[in-house]
C-alpha cells in the first residue's frame, strides 16, 4: 500500500459537480493498493499517518500530529500511485489492486484512521472520476509505501 501525504489548509473531494467531501486544516491521504497488501499494512500505515509529526509546534518546528494539531484527515483513492514507469512512457498499473481486493482494504484503513482519531474520516468514492482540490500547506508531501519501510 502506498500513501502520499499532503499537509493541507483544506482540501475537498467533488464528483459531478457535488462536493462529496471536505476538510480544514489537517492531511489529505492518496491511497494506492496492490494485490498483497494486508491488514498489517493498514495497521502499520494508520500509526505512521496518524503519528506523523509534521504539524508545527509553538516553536514554528514540525513537532505535532495531526490529533495534536486538532487537523482532520481525507482519504481518497488513487490507483495512479501503484504506477510502474519502468518501460516507455505510458504507465502501467499492472499493480494496482482490482475493486474486488482494493475497496475492502480502503474501507478498512479509513475505518482504522478513524477509530485511531476517534471521529469519522472523510473519503472520496472509490473508482469515481473526483476533482480533489487542495491547499497544501508547506508545501509538505510525504510518500509512504509499507512494503518499503524507510
Amino acid at each position: 500500500m502506498r500513501v502520499l501525504i499532503q499537509r493541507v489548509a483544506r482540501a475537498s473531494v467533488t464528483i459531478a459537480g457535488e462536493r462529496v467531501s471536505a476538510i480544514g486544516p489537517g492531511l489529505l491521504v492518496l491511497v494506492g493498493i496492490t494485490h498483497d497488501d494486508t491488514d498489517e499494512d493498514i495497521a502499520w500505515l494508520t500509526r505512521k499517518i496518524v503519528q506523523l509529526r509534521i504539524f508545527n509546534d509553538e516553536a514554528g518546528v514540525m513537532n505535532r500530529d495531526v490529533r495534536e494539531a486538532g487537523g482532520e484527515v481525507l482519504v481518497v483513492s488513487q490507483f495512479t500511485l501503484m504506477a510502474s514507469t519502468r518501460k516507455g512512457n505510458r504507465p502501467s498499473y499492472i499493480h494496482a489492486a482490482g475493486e474486488a481486493i482494493a475497496v475492502p482494504l480502503y474501507e478498512r484503513l479509513t475505518a482504522a484512521l478513524s477509530q485511531a482519531l476517534g471521529r469519522p474520516v472523510p473519503t472520496g468514492r472509490f473508482g469515481a472520476d473526483m476533482q480533489v482540490e487542495l491547499i497544501n500547506d508547506g508545501p509538505v508531501t510525504i510518500w509512504i509505501d509499507s512494503h518499503n519501510k524507510e
